[in-house]
């Protein structure tokens, strides 16, 4: 899985199971966010819309949980 952590400058810097790597804005999506997954296919790197929206509802619960604690 591949995640945008960040952007700096020019480039989103990308978690990955392998670690960090760098990946030039220009490959992306023009509306890449942080914490969107990507795929890399053979046309490019995607947003994985349905990974993207499941990851980050997993992430609202998390915060729920510890808001009730």
């Amino acid at each position: 899985m591949m995640i945008i952590d960040r952007f700096e400058q020019d480039f989103a810097v990308v978690e990955t199971d392998e670690g960090i790597i760098d990946v030039s804005r220009m490959y992306l999506p023009e509306n890449v966010a942080e914490g969107d997954v990507i795929l890399l296919t053979e046309n490019g790197y995607i947003i994985d819309k349905q990974a993207t929206e499941k990851r980050r509802a997993e992430i609202r619960e998390m915060m729920k949980r510890l808001m009730k604690k």
